[in-house]
């Protein structure tokens, strides 16, 4: 779409607000609102954003990050394609926003711009990247003494599970399929309350901006029954925590062959497949701080949770970090794909996808092998036998997986300095701030703010 097409399709349908989103350091989705009567204006010359907002941490308190502060302005700069008129908001639609500098380029510490970096650099070498985030969300009342309680206490997979959050599942379907995403299979998951939805795969871009749409919509939805949606990563410290498990392959220019696809392999995953997967598991100690991205991540990722714990890589290995996920009968080319399992949805998809993009290119360009292929559970493998497979235990906290990332070359280099370096000091600043304090403030403030 054009700007002129945006502008003559909000004024047929008469709407109000326009809402002008990204997503921060913290994870956070923010954005500005445009009326109808600016709407042409702003999305010509963009809306005006303190650079401060990418050094503000998830509790709201602004880092020091050299060279941002009360000072200067960025633009925000909203893609046409990416309109979507919101049905669960009347008379308002939203667009996803690049951060631009007033020099009209791409501002160094733009998420969005940086997965278009990713994305230019895959097209490159003539790839295509096809993604999609599979979530897990969680369903809770609010009780009269202010705690949270989950919408239902069924068994996993239950059909009365299924009962129970039908009605506000049945409008989350029809919510995203309105804004153009599609459902593809829903149960209820092992937490009491929590729910699994997952949507179709697209280009790499518009799958960071559908799980930006899809946590609005869940959680939008979900509040007009009552409800709240909460994505944090572990939202109960007793009950399994909330994945947002990323699934990818890679496509030629066209999007007419699947390059993952290799019918002579044991696992039908090609050599190319092979080398993103050895590229994703050699940096994944750093790129964690990316993807599972908050003090709450890191009460998930625990052995013997199906959440991975280790950098393990196996065939439909569902306590290995990467999965090589089995095809579908009748669409075997099409459907081979990888899965990244440690990650969750308090971090940002744009830097998450552009960051996991960022290591498997690195893998491919090196021709790198995963050391071993495993079929059991790493946490059952003998400290030794994980030695000899090159298996580490990721990250116990954020702290510990920053400090990998700070030490990362590949990912500095991709991110760009500025990026790496606020990024880092946005995810030290909520280590410091959880440091010492007990779990019942921890997770309080996850449950709302993902």
């Amino acid at each position: 779409m054009t700007i002129e097409q945006v502008v003559q399709e909000a004024e047929s349908l008469g709407l109000q607000q326009i809402q002008f989103l990204y997503v921060d350091n913290g994870g956070t989705i923010r954005g500005k609102v445009s009326s109808l009567r600016k709407l042409k204006s702003h999305m010509t010359g963009g809306i005006g954003l303190t650079p401060a907002m990418q050094a503000m941490n998830m509790m709201d308190e602004l880092q020091p990050v050299p060279g941002i502060g009360p000072v200067g302005e960025v633009r925000l700069v909203p893609d046409p394609e990416s309109f979507r008129v919101l049905p669960y908001l009347p008379r308002t639609a939203s667009m996803m926003c690049d951060m631009l500098a007033l020099d009209h380029g791409p501002w160094a510490l733009c998420p969005r711009s940086f997965l278009k970096r990713q994305v230019e650099r895959a097209e490159r070498l003539g790839f295509r990247i096809m993604s999609t985030y599979e979530d897990e969300f969680t369903l809770a009342r609010r009780t009269e003494d202010g705690h949270w309680e989950p919408l239902d206490d069924t068994l996993c997979f239950s059909s009365i599970g299924m009962a129970a959050g039908h009605p506000v599942i049945a409008d989350i379907m029809d919510a995203l399929e309105a804004q153009k995403i599609y459902p593809e299979q829903y149960y209820p998951e092992l937490g009491h309350g929590q729910h699994e939805l997952s949507i179709s795969p697209t280009d790499i871009l518009t799958a960071a901006d559908n799980q930006v749409r899809y946590r609005e919509t869940v959680r939008a939805v979900a509040q007009s029954h009552g409800l709240v949606a909460s994505f944090a990563p572990k939202p109960w410290a007793d009950q399994a925590g909330n994945g947002a498990h990323i699934h990818f392959s890679v496509w030629d220019k066209e999007f007419s062959r699947n390059l993952f696809w290799d019918a002579g392999d044991p696992y039908r995953l090609s050599p190319l497949g092979y080398h993103f997967a050895a590229g994703v598991l050699r940096h994944l100690p750093a790129l964690v701080a990316i993807t599972c991205a908050s003090v709450n991540s890191y009460r998930r990722l625990n052995p013997r949770s199906w959440s991975s714990a280790y950098t393990a890589f196996g065939p439909d290995n569902r306590e290995a970090a990467v999965r090589i996920a089995s095809t579908f009968w009748g669409n075997e080319e099409a459907s081979i794909n990888l899965e990244l399992k440690s990650s969750d949805s308090s971090g940002n998809p744009y830097l998450a996808l552009g960051a996991l993009l960022a290591v498997g290119l690195d893998g491919i360009e090196h021709q790198w092998q995963p050391s071993a292929v495993v079929t059991v559970d790493p946490a059952e493998m003998s400290e030794e036998e994980r030695v000899e497979a090159h298996i580490e235990r990721l990250p116990a906290t954020l702290s510990e997986a920053a400090d990998n990332l700070a030490q990362d070359e590949a990912l500095k280099a991709a991110m760009g300095p500025a990026l790496h370096e606020a990024y880092l000091l946005v995810k030290r600043s909520e280590a410091d701030h959880f440091r010492g304090q007990d779990a019942v403030y921890e997770l309080q403030h996850h449950f709302q703010k993902f």
